[in-house]
């Protein structure tokens, strides 16, 4: 079967400045894909061309098949899209707000629904522009969520949501969205790594990488170096070692293309005096600030 989101060199400027440059990025059926990088780098504008907000200037997106630019209302019954800055009915109770929209989704089913805003606590009779921000996005939420979307879609759905109201929401999502693809941008990197099942970097309009957390997890790691001195950084450093620093006994650097037996190797054929290597892990966050500032040519 066929990816649900398919993104191939993806154009889109604002006047004459590039915001995407040729993005090209595939999202397997049933993943948790997270898009990930700094502010600006594109991701909401991705988002909105694909959800047909916006217009590319030249690729093309495709979601469940459809070039995104011809998305029509009933292909958004198989559809669900939730976005930091979510339009609703503010004059709409929770319970009237549910109601209306289960006429528009053939799929729409009561007993989810029901059971949506049970899980997420939402008072029935309480209008919508009177909700915590917290409470917006689960209404938001539990409405895409009541007609069984194939595919569901959230910009920044995190924003300004307190820990337990985050909590709430990722436990809903994915309770709630099983045979369901989840498309996902996010700066919450702690609250990704703990559910995303793939991730794609987006840098200054380009994906850097795009593969499943747990290869990405394998192939960074903080490697230290131990020496009675430390000897000055040889002129072959592969270009996979970020980011190093040294001082009198010690240097350290992250190792993108972590292999235990290869990097060791490679170690100790330039540092043939080190005392001790070692190799730790690190937290998504931890290798989004390093490829990120390797990027901008940042010193550590």
């Amino acid at each position: 079967m066929s990816d649900p989101i398919r993104i191939t060199g993806l154009t889109r400027k604002f006047r004459r400045t590039p915001v995407l440059k040729g993005i090209d990025l595939a999202v397997p059926r049933e993943a948790v894909f997270a898009l990930i990088g700094p502010n600006g780098a594109g991701k909401t504008t991705t988002i909105k061309i694909l959800m047909n907000i916006l217009r590319p200037t030249s690729g093309r997106a495709e979601i469940l098949g459809i070039d995104s630019r011809r998305l029509a209302g009933r292909d958004f019954t198989r559809i669900g899209y939730v976005s930091e800055n979510q339009e609703m009915p503010d004059w709409m109770t929770v319970d009237y707000f549910m109601r209306y929209l289960r006429p528009f989704y053939p799929a729409w089913d009561d007993e989810l629904a029901a059971d949506l805003v049970r899980r997420f606590n939402l008072p029935g009779d309480r209008k919508l522009k009177h909700l915590s921000r917290g409470m917006r996005m689960k209404a938001a939420l539990a409405s895409s969520l009541a007609y069984r979307p194939e595919v569901i879609v959230l910009d920044e759905p995190f924003t300004g949501l307190d820990p337990l109201a985050r909590d709430e929401f990722i436990e809903g999502l994915l309770e709630r969205s099983q045979n369901t693809t989840v498309f996902i941008s996010s700066h919450d990197l702690a609250d990704i790594e703990t559910f995303a099942s793939h991730i794609a970097y987006l840098e200054d309009g380009r994906i850097q990488f795009s593969e499943e957390l747990s290869a990405l997890s394998d192939r960074f790691r903080e490697i230290e170096i131990t020496f009675d001195a430390a000897p000055p950084l040889p002129a072959d450093w592969p270009a996979s070692w970020l980011r190093p620093e040294s001082s009198a006994a010690v240097i350290r650097f992250t190792d993108s293309r972590y292999d235990a037996e290869r990097t060791v190797a490679e170690i100790r054929a330039r540092f043939p005096g080190a005392r001790d290597i070692s190799a730790t892990p690190m937290p998504l966050r931890s290798i989004f600030v390093t490829v990120a500032k390797a990027a901008q040519g940042v010193a550590a």
